[in-house]
């Protein structure tokens, strides 16, 4: 069952988070009501053991802030396949 739920929030902060959502195509309300799932689940979160090589690759490569993964994604695989 939903029920209304009333937040007092700083503009700035929820016209970023209304901005946020929309690029993820996704509601505020879903983007706060999963948040919230999220840090309120009671589940043990698996540790994931990661090998001696890959952590030795940690910190080695900067991804730059304009960077668009799907873009990128995108174009690599339309050079191999196109």
């Amino acid at each position: 069952m939903n029920t209304k739920l009333t937040l007092t929030i700083e503009q700035s902060v929820i016209e970023k988070a209304k901005s946020y959502a929309r690029k993820k195509e996704r509601s505020l309300s879903d983007l706060i009501e999963n948040y919230l799932k999220a840090i309120t689940n009671e589940e043990p979160v698996q540790k994931i053991e990661i090998s001696p090589t890959v952590k030795s690759l940690r910190g080695s490569f900067k991804i730059p802030n304009d960077f668009d993964y799907k873009k990128e994604l995108t174009d690599r695989l339309s050079k191999k396949y196109l």
